[in-house]
């Protein structure tokens, strides 16, 4: 039987933060739902109050800037996103990924942001932001910090987030816009899926950068690589930097080796390979 809890959907950004302050850990952040309402339901979460955010004036919005780049808040839905022709000219990588997650219906509620500070290993939204060099804006009653999103990720299901803070934003630096980029994803089945393994690389100035999902407790950057190393030296690196498990969906074997098909795969598509 599922507990009961408050709901409470503030219009405000300061009644917001006051309440994730009051309540802390007992509290529960509704964006799309898509994860918590599962929780809920099952009892992997027994929240005192779930606090919606989407009322809070501005939080639906994708807001452009000049010095910042593209600033997503807390109701951008994965649609929201996917369907925005600057996102798709400035940053096709985060698109890519996008398009990727679940079905129509889902990413109609899914938000980006509650994509990534669920923390799966597998979230699919965060390999396009590690190699996009995402910050992640944190927000609480006493004040903001920032963090890039290589060091946000903790654990499974664990992130730099305290109790009585919200990830308010995420933040696509405009030095990353037009970077060419790559994104593939093995599932169980065709179709709609949780990610075996997810690979993302970028290719921009002569740097590449590989993100990956689902094989390593958090997902995984792999930073400071040339485009013009050899394809097996891209390799090498990227598994050197997961550690992949056996689980039901497969063997840590297999997400291993799928890992470096992909990498070579992304090379080849962005036309990098040595």
């Amino acid at each position: 039987m599922t507990a009961g809890f408050t709901y409470r959907a503030p219009t405000r950004r300061d009644e917001l933060l006051a309440l994730l302050g009051e309540y802390g850990e007992r509290a529960r952040v509704l964006a799309g739902g898509t994860d918590l309402l599962t929780d809920v339901r099952t009892g992997l979460a027994r929240p005192a109050v779930v606090v919606d955010v989407k009322r809070v004036e501005g939080y639906r919005d994708l807001v452009w800037s000049g010095d910042r780049g593209l600033v997503i808040r807390p109701g951008v839905s994965i649609n929201d996103v996917l369907h925005d022709d600057r996102v798709g000219a400035a940053y096709p990588l985060l698109v890519a990924c996008a398009a990727d997650l679940a079905s129509h219906q889902i990413r109609n509620r899914a938000t980006v942001i509650g994509n990534v500070v669920n923390a799966s290993p597998c979230a699919d939204m965060a390999p396009a932001l590690l190699c996009l060099g995402a910050r992640a804006v944190l927000s609480s009653h006493d004040g903001r910090r920032e963090v890039p999103f290589a060091e946000f990720f903790t654990g499974p299901k664990r992130t730099v987030l305290r109790p009585d803070e919200l990830l308010e934003e995420v933040v696509v630096p405009p030095e990353s816009a037009g970077a060419r980029g790559s994104y593939r994803k093995l599932k169980r089945i065709k179709g709609h899926d949780l990610g075996i393994v997810g690979v993302a690389a970028m290719a921009q100035d002569g740097l590449l950068r590989l993100g990956i999902s689902s094989a390593a407790p958090t997902p995984v950057l792999v930073d400071g690589l040339s485009t013009r190393a050899p394809a097996e030296e891209v390799v090498a690196a990227a598994q050197a930097a997961i550690s992949p498990i056996s689980d039901v969906r497969c063997t840590r074997e297999y997400r291993s080796h799928m890992v470096g098909v992909y990498v070579r795969r992304a090379l080849a598509e962005l036309g990098e390979v040595a």
